[in-house]
């Protein structure tokens, strides 16, 4: 049975929900296994420490962005009608948007996509965070913080099209693309050989950004073997939360598609992977300032994701990976935001908990 047959029996909004579902499998299981994280990452880049964790999350990146300027060389991918390239996008939102959730990200220590993982491993101070995060998302979606968003997206906007796209701004072309992520690929295998990595940092490194670029990949699939409209999207978590936020509480319920999929998914597979690295462990709140500062930072990561256009995945790794101008301002900002939130809240060790060490004058948790 071909995709196009499977389609018109079942319908898209199901077998993309399905789909969403299977890369959000991957997703999760990888991403727990291998600890990727963003903010470790840019923890251990201001630090001058260029260990695991930054040579984790630039394996997954640079993954993701070879094999997504791969199939679009192969003409077996097309990412020009995504919303990331196609539609106006907003500069000044995605630099505000990315200091904020980068600043955020600290505070909660975890991304997004981290505190979902985390959540399906026990860490009940991650599943606080997360829910904080997706209601914060959908205020600022279509709620009472709508308004302030729209004001700052629109001080400096541009275009879709090629003025959105980095490599026709820089005439580099996806060819251009590739090389840039294959020098980075090789970037990453040098600090992973040498931080002396076992075999679950090589596998869920590249497992991760094959899973972030396997959903754009399947979306293309679809849509194009559709009669219906269907999106060309990529891996995002901003959204999604705000969705299933909206699922359960409001009805009727939004229409299922890959979102649908994509947080179960995640969340399944986490938990499967932290039960094959016994790793599930219930983690709560040691004192009354740490849940002060994850309340905040949850609320600052949902607001900046949502002006950013996307969450540390969203715009960091699915945006970069097709070089959009707006996702590759937002991801400075996440690094920025990330290392000046550090230094300030963090520089004297404070509120650290259990599982924490001192890296330089910072305070960083082992495992967040």
């Amino acid at each position: 049975m071909n995709l196009a047959t499977l389609l018109e029996q079942h319908g898209e909004s199901l077998v993309l929900a399905i789909v969403g579902g299977v890369i959000g499998l991957l997703f999760g299981f990888f991403a727990q296994r291998s600890k990727f994280c963003l903010r470790a990452a840019t923890i251990e880049f201001w630090h001058r420490k260029f260990g695991e964790k930054l040579s984790v999350w630039l394996l997954a990146f640079s993954t993701t962005v070879v094999l997504v300027q791969g199939l679009i060389v192969l003409h077996a991918l097309d990412t020009s009608t995504a919303r990331q390239l196609a539609t106006r996008g907003s500069l000044s939102g995605a630099l505000i948007g990315g200091l904020l959730f980068g600043a955020g990200m600290i505070m909660t220590r975890g991304c997004a996509s981290r505190l979902l993982v985390l959540s399906a491993n026990g860490n009940l101070r991650a599943l606080l965070s997360g829910l904080i995060f997706a209601v914060t998302a959908q205020a600022a979606l279509s709620g009472s913080l709508a308004p302030l968003r729209l004001a700052i997206s629109n001080w400096w906007t541009v275009e879709g099209g090629p003025t959105r796209d980095l490599l026709a701004i820089t005439g580099i072309g996806h060819w251009g693309g590739l090389y840039v992520g294959l020098i980075w690929f090789v970037a990453a295998l040098y600090f992973a050989i040498r931080s002396g990595w076992g075999l679950w940092k090589w596998v869920g490194g590249i497992g991760t950004g094959l899973a972030v670029a396997a959903a754009w990949w399947a979306t293309y699939l679809i849509s194009s073997n559709s009669f219906g409209v269907v999106q060309v999207q990529g891996l995002t978590f901003s959204g999604p939360s705000a969705e299933w936020l909206m699922r359960v509480l409001a009805s009727p319920a939004p229409a299922i598609g890959f979102d649908f999929g994509l947080l179960p998914g995640v969340f399944a597979g986490s938990f499967i992977g932290a039960l094959v690295g016994k790793e599930f462990q219930l983690e709560g709140f040691k004192d009354g300032y740490s849940m002060r500062r994850y309340i905040v930072g949850a609320m600052l990561m949902g607001f900046g994701s949502m002006l950013a256009g996307g969450c540390a995945v969203g715009a960091g790794m699915t945006g970069g990976a097709v070089f959009a101008l707006t996702a590759w301002l937002a991801l400075i900002g996440m690094w920025a935001g990330a290392g000046l939130t550090d230094r300030l809240m963090d520089s004297q060790g404070t509120a650290q908990e259990p599982g924490q060490q001192v890296v330089g004058t910072s305070a960083t948790m082992r495992a967040p």
